[in-house]
This record gives structure tokens, sequence and C-alpha cells, in this order.
């Protein structure tokens, strides 16, 4: 069963930095993706970045230079780190898991930052960034 559970949100200050935990499920061998995405309300879901098993990155155009995804395969756990938050940062924070996929090129990864790519999410956690 795949899981994933969000902490590490909560409200800032413009210009702060949040670094956001996921946890997440893997299987022997098995390929995955693991993606960061963010929503507010009557929006769609956006993705933020993303990370393969083996650890090749993308990060959406928009955010580049203030985020960075990572995370450790020995307790199965995702970050999000964003700097200098913005009051538009300010979202549903959500992870999400694919499995059996992987990036197979820079087109490929960042064509799986879309949200149809992945089947499995947590319930988010809210960032609220103050001017």
């Amino acid at each position: 069963q795949v899981q994933l559970v969000e902490s590490g949100g909560g409200s800032v200050q413009e210009g702060d930095s949040l670094t956001l935990s996921c946890t997440f499920s893997t299987y022997a061998n098995m390929r995955y993706i693991l993606g960061w995405f963010r929503q507010v309300p009557g929006k769609e879901r956006e993705g933020v970045a993303a990370i393969d098993r083996a650890d090749r990155t993308v990060v959406a155009d928009s955010l580049k230079g203030r985020v960075t995804i990572s995370k450790n395969n020995a307790n199965n756990t995702l970050w999000l780190q964003i700097n200098s938050l913005k009051p538009e940062d300010t979202a549903m924070y959500y992870c999400a898991q694919e499995m059996g996929s992987e990036f197979y090129s820079d087109d490929d990864a960042r064509r799986k930052l879309a949200a149809g790519m992945y089947a499995y999410w947590g319930r988010g956690t809210q960032v609220t960034v103050s001017s």
C-alpha cells in the first residue's frame, strides 16, 4: 500500500525559508517518481518539482533558483526546500508518487511535472506566507 504523509507547513513571513517533508513508500527494485505540487482554491494543481529513484530532478521554470527537491532513501523521506518565500507561494502543498516510472530525459522529466502523471497523493500541508 502506497502512503504519503506531508508535514512542515505553517505560517511564515515573506523572505523566510521553509522545508516540507513527505514520507513515501517503496518496493524492492521498483522504479518510482515523486513530485511536489501546490494548489490554491479555484486553480489547477501546479507542479513544483519532482525527483526519480535515481535522484534526477526537475523544478518548475517559475521556481528555479528558489526551490530544491531531495530525498533520503534510507528513511523514505522526500523534502522540498523553498527559499525567499513570497505571498504568492501561499498554497496547499502535496507530495505525490507514481510507481514504475523514471525520468528518461530532461523533456520527459518536465512532462512528469503534471499532476495527471501521479496515482498516489498525500493529504497536503498548508503554507501561508504573509507580507
